[in-house]
């Protein structure tokens, strides 16, 4: 804890991002009440994040070159370089299996099968199995969002409110998952099993999606039933979307799973004559050009947060924090509130956990809040605001896929159709003054003496060995 105290605090160091959002939000809710068309396109996302970068760099004190070295730490972190991989080798897959004819053969399909007025619904709950199975929602948004898009676009739903439906869907498995890096990170960092957390986590995260799905039903119902004349497809053209779903959903490297679905949709495209050589690699390079707003935006901020944690932004958001906590309740409304705050400082749940779970720690044992209460609340509204930042890789990433497959939108569009991640923000807050999820926890009480006595020990064992390498 007096480490802790020791470290960098700056509230200075979170006026970057406060920039962004300044110019990024405030452009696009001005020139929207203004009328005009794709306002939040009008000022691009990457030059308001480039200003904020610039910012960052402006108060970050210490060489230049030092500066960039701190810019590139954060840019080349392997979370970043693996969202980056993931965004190329989706828009490759999705402008390859696009020119073969998969989409429109895939699109045909979803509406011979499920009617119409269940459509939206039936995405949502498809993105939570396949996210809850794979235990990443960038793989489920990757490999749902085109299908999503065309299907909606076919039978005159709202394409905003369907991709809407994808990200919940998604951030719903990523947070329950048991193979999620969410869940890891926050069941290590407090100390809990993975099944206990979940089972907390259980009776979160089910009702807000079982009222996000009536929330569905009832607003993802077309006013006037689309007449489908013409729903002939070749199935063979869909296999490249089912060999996706399926490799991602048995495990399956989301690398090698994708890279596998562009050369499966090339090869189908090519046998049967929808593509030739030289129109597969276009395609390829289609693909991978049209990630390249949300490519860059998520270069500049993986630096740009890395430069703010350096200066003291998320030590700065602890300290305040801990400061207006003075009991069960409020602790635990102040961890969800430090993870929220770390997420939307980082962009990235999984760091937001890391960076924060040793402070949720120190909180939970001082106030009595049950570990296993604490890694739910952390991997929940972790989930909740990387689902609603509209420069997260996952909205980005749905952005860009919408986009790439013939729609235009903004992630503010698809935050204003989030129900999923609205609700369980909700529904998670009310856990903590209606304890209703917290059976578990009742059930089978922590012993906190035991734990802080270990923690302890554990502590003075590290000490030790320290010392003696040192020696």
């Amino acid at each position: 804890m007096q480490h802790d105290l020791q470290k960098k605090r700056s509230g200075l160091a979170l006026v970057p991002f406060v920039i962004f959002v300044a110019i990024y939000l405030g452009a696009g809710l001005i020139l929207q009440a203004q009328g005009v068309e794709m306002a939040f396109y009008q000022f691009p996302s990457v030059t308001a994040m480039f200003i904020a970068l610039l910012a960052a760099f402006a108060i970050t004190k210490g060489p230049l070159d030092q500066r960039f070295a701190i810019f590139a730490r954060g840019a080349s972190n392997i979370d970043v370089v693996t969202m980056l991989m993931i965004y190329l080798l989706a828009g490759a897959f999705s402008s390859v299996a696009g020119a073969m004819g998969g989409r429109d053969a895939t699109v045909n399909l979803g509406l011979s099968l499920i009617p119409v007025q269940f459509l939206t619904a039936g995405v949502f709950i498809i993105s939570a199995f396949m996210g809850t199975a794979t235990g990443t929602s960038m793989g489920t948004i990757s490999a749902i969002v085109p299908i999503a898009v065309g299907v909606a676009g076919k039978a005159g739903l709202s394409i905003p409110l369907m991709v809407g439906a994808c990200v919940g869907g998604a951030m719903f498995g990523d947070n329950l998952s048991m193979i999620s890096d969410t869940t890891i990170a926050a069941t290590r960092s407090q100390g809990c099993e993975m099944r206990d957390k979940f089972r907390v986590n259980f009776f979160i995260a089910l009702p807000a999606a079982v009222i996000t799905i009536v929330v569905l039903l009832v607003a993802g119902r077309p006013e006037v039933m689309p007449v489908m004349d013409d729903l002939s497809y070749s199935f063979i053209k869909v296999v490249p979307y089912l060999l996706v779903l399926i490799l991602a959903l048995v495990g399956i490297n989301v690398f090698l799973v994708l890279t596998i679905g562009i050369f499966a949709a090339g090869a189908i495209g090519l046998a049967t004559a929808s593509l030739d050589l030289f129109g597969f690699a276009q395609a390829i390079w289609n693909g991978f050009t049209g990630m390249n707003e949300v490519f860059f935006l998520t270069l500049f901020c993986g630096g740009m947060s890395e430069m703010i944690a350096h200066n003291g932004g998320i030590n700065w958001l602890i300290e305040k924090l801990r400061g207006m906590i003075r009991g069960n309740k409020s602790a635990q409304v102040g961890i969800a509130a430090l993870v929220s705050l770390s997420d939307f400082a980082t962009a990235n749940n999984t760091v937001a956990i890391v960076v924060s779970g040793s402070m949720a720690k120190e909180i939970s044992q001082e106030y009595k809040v049950d570990p296993r209460r604490t890694a739910s609340l952390l991997d929940v509204f972790s989930c909740v605001f990387q689902g609603v930042i509209p420069y997260g890789a996952q909205l980005l990433s749905a952005a860009a896929l919408s986009v790439a497959n013939g729609y235009a939108m903004s992630p503010v569009d698809i935050v204003l159709n989030l129900w999923y991640c609205w609700i369980l923000a909700i529904v998670g807050l009310a856990s903590v003054f209606i304890p209703f999820a917290d059976g578990v926890c009742k059930k089978d009480p922590w012993n906190w003496e035991y734990d802080v006595a270990e923690s302890g020990v554990a502590a003075k064992k590290a000490l030790l060995k320290a010392e003696k390498s040192s020696v």
